[in-house]
């Protein structure tokens, strides 16, 4: 059987890609093909980075090519990331939020959740529409941040479709595993079953118009963040870090994964947080008890950019535990620096999306 490039695309357009529901020849993911008289290579991309799920595809595309073209005949299908085209139709999750920027560590206790917390703050005092996920499953604290823990999503109908409604504390609606658990209580649960409750919170929900929708993620590097980058567009990830060499371990780790071709995210930044202690009595003093521009420096040795530094001052603290975060605070120069980094943040998204 003679062998033509319209036979394999045929062939190809049967094949569904399972996150998408529709042909990998419509969605644009046959990337190259190549092939002779005894032999088919093509490259193809998908939505789910996992490896399970690459094979998957490989499996069907050898399954489909040797059934029209006879066993004998080789395959070779390179499976990789989906696409800038693919992404655009992914867009039916979240079509109206402009921006989905994802807060990540490699470590935990290095301060993601304060910083997603002020940077949405910041967002919403500049006059954005803001929004967050947070997605730590086992350790949730934006209800304890915000001063909602007690408050419940409430359902509402959406075009006949009933859709969870975020909860909203100082114009920033927020969402959180936590509003649906005991406080007290812990949350004991595999890998799959995390996975499917983080994606409710972005597809059972009702969001609507959002500048900004910020994903404060639980540290690591493990199903949460495969789940998500299966499920949701992002844009780009922020890394926050402390300047510590234990934590700019897991940091690096944590840009390297993001920047895998399986996942390929873009690094809007590097945030360094807790990068100097300042007593309330010396306010001028800084005291590097945790070292200094580790996280600056590793932003610098990686190529991604760096947002600023955040210092380690009581007042941050305090703030989370009262459920106001510090940059609302009036005239402190803990506020002060929130806000730079919000300026920085701004335009360092804009920046990855421009690429």
């Amino acid at each position: 059987m003679v062998i033509d490039r319209e036979q394999i695309m045929n062939v190809l357009g049967t094949i569904i890609e399972p996150d998408l529901k529709k042909d990998i020849v419509s969605l644009n993911l046959v990337e190259d093909i190549q092939f002779s008289a005894n032999s088919i290579e093509v490259v193809v991309n998908v939505s789910n980075p996992a490896l399970h799920a690459r094979k998957r595809m490989q499996e069907a595309v050898a399954f489909n090519l040797k059934r029209v073209f006879g066993k004998d005949i080789s395959v070779s299908c390179e499976v990789k990331g989906i696409p800038a085209e693919a992404q655009k139709v992914r867009r039916k999750i979240l079509p109206d939020v402009k921006n989905i920027v994802a807060i990540a560590s490699g470590k935990g206790g290095v301060g993601k959740s304060t910083v997603t917390a002020n940077l949405a703050g910041g967002l919403a005092k500049a006059g954005y529409r803001v929004g967050i996920v947070d997605a730590d499953i086992y350790g949730p604290s934006m209800p304890t941040m915000f001063d909602v823990v007690k408050e419940r999503p409430e359902m509402i109908d959406v075009e006949g479709t009933a859709m969870i409604n975020p909860v909203m504390s100082y114009g920033i609606k927020i969402l959180s595993i936590g509003f649906f658990t005991e406080q007290d209580n812990a949350v004991v649960w595999r890998g799959p079953m995390a996975a499917k409750a983080l994606t409710q919170l972005f597809t059972d929900a009702y969001w609507g118009e959002l500048d900004y929708l910020l994903i404060d993620l639980p540290p690591g590097t493990g199903d949460i963040h495969l789940s998500l980058v299966q499920t949701v567009p992002l844009d780009c990830v922020v890394i926050v870090s402390t300047p510590q060499e234990v934590a700019l371990a897991d940091a690096r780790r944590g840009v390297n994964m993001f920047q895998m071709e399986s996942i390929n995210v873009p690094v809007a930044g590097i945030l360094e947080n807790m990068a100097w202690f300042t007593p309330l009595e010396l306010p001028e003093n800084k005291y590097y008890i945790f070292g200094r521009d580790g996280a600056k420096n590793l932003a610098e040795g990686m190529n991604v950019p760096f947002l600023g530094h955040i210092p380690l001052v009581q007042s941050v603290r305090e703030a989370g535990d009262l459920g106001r975060p510090a940059v609302f605070q009036e005239n402190t120069p803990i506020a002060h620096a929130f806000d730079e980094i919000v300026s920085t943040f701004i335009e360092k998204v804009k920046a990855v999306k421009k690429k």
